[in-house]
C-alpha cells in the first residue's frame, strides 16, 4: 500500500465490469440464504458463481486467506471464516466479497437480516447502511477522507452505536488494498484530499455496543469485544466531481429479498 492508483475512465469501467460480477455472487447469496444452511454452503455458492461468470475469487488465498468469501455471522465483524455453522432465525450475516475480473479487483459487503430480527439489529442494519450512503455523499473530488470518516462516524455515534476503528476502508482496483485507508471516523476538512481518479472501497463497521474488537487466533476473523451484534455495508466508489460513481450495486439484492418478503 506504498501508493495512490489513479485510474483512467477505461480502468473505471473494467473495474465497474469486475463489481458486476461480485454484485451478482451477492444476489445470487440473497436468493437462498435461509435457516438451516450453513455460512460454508454460501462461500461454495459465490465460490461457483463468480468463476461461471468469468472471475476469480478475489479473497482465495489472499495473505492466506483460505476461502472465497468472508462470512461473519452476529458478533463477528469482519473476516468469519465459512464454516458447519448453521444460520439461525434473527441472525445477522455478513457476506463480504471479492472478486478479480480482467486483472481489476472489486469489493463489497452486505449484512443479510435472517428472517424476523429484533429490533436493536434492526435499527443497526439501518443505520449501518444510512452511514454507507452518508460516506458516499461525501467522496467527491475536493473533500478530503476525513470528510467520510466525519459524515459515518457522526451518524453512528448519534445512533448510539460504536465505530470500529482498527478496520478500514481503502483504495481498491489494480489490488484489493491501495492508498488511501478511509476510516469509518475522523475531522471534517483533515486527511489525503480526494481526487477524481481514486476508487475508494467504504465499508463502515458498526457495532451495536461498544466499538471494542477482539481479534481471533486464527488471524483472521474480528468480534465485536462485548459480543454484541455488528454490521458492515461496502460499496465500491469512483472519486468525480459532484457525486461519487458507485460501481458496485445492491439493487440485484434487495429486488431478491424483496420478492423473497412478498
Amino acid at each position: 500500500m506504498s501508493k495512490i492508483y489513479y485510474k483512467s475512465t477505461e480502468e473505471i469501467e473494467l473495474i465497474r465490469e469486475s463489481a458486476v460480477v461480485l454484485s451478482g455472487a451477492l444476489a445470487e447469496i440473497a436468493s437462498v440464504i435461509a435457516p438451516g444452511m450453513t455460512t460454508m454452503s454460501l462461500n461454495n455458492l459465490g465460490e461457483t458463481f463468480i468463476r461461471d461468470h468469468g472471475g476469480v475469487p478475489a479473497f482465495l488465498n489472499y495473505n492466506g486467506f483460505p476461502y472465497a468469501l468472508c462470512i461473519s455471522p452476529n458478533e463477528q465483524i469482519v473476516h468469519g471464516f465459512p464454516s458447519d455453522h448453521v444460520i439461525q432465525e434473527g441472525d445477522l450475516i455478513s457476506v463480504d466479497c471479492g472478486v478479480i475480473k480482467n486483472n481489476y479487483y472489486s469489493d463489497s459487503a452486505y449484512t443479510f437480516a435472517i428472517g424476523e430480527i429484533d429490533e436493536e439489529r434492526q435499527r443497526l442494519v439501518d443505520t449501518t447502511m444510512q452511514c454507507l450512503y452518508a460516506g458516499i455523499e461525501k467522496a467527491v473530488a475536493g473533500n478530503r477522507v476525513g470528510d467520510v470518516g466525519y459524515a459515518i462516524q457522526k451518524l453512528a455515534e448519534d445512533n448510539g452505536f460504536g465505530v470500529v476503528r482498527e478496520l478500514v476502508g481503502h483504495g481498491v482496483g489494480i489490488k484489493l488494498h491501495e492508498k488511501p485507508e478511509v476510516p469509518n471516523y475522523g475531522k471534517r476538512g483533515a486527511g489525503i484530499k480526494l481526487e477524481e481518479g481514486m476508487v475508494l472501497a467504504i465499508e463502515p463497521m458498526i457495532n451495536a455496543g461498544s466499538a471494542g474488537v477482539k481479534f481471533w487466533s486464527d488471524g483472521w476473523t474480528v468480534t465485536t469485544k462485548d459480543n454484541r451484534p455488528s454490521a458492515h455495508y461496502e460499496h465500491m466508489v469512483a472519486v468525480k466531481k459532484g457525486k461519487a460513481d458507485v460501481l458496485s450495486s445492491f439493487s440485484q439484492i434487495e429486488e431478491v429479498l424483496k420478492k423473497k418478503r412478498e
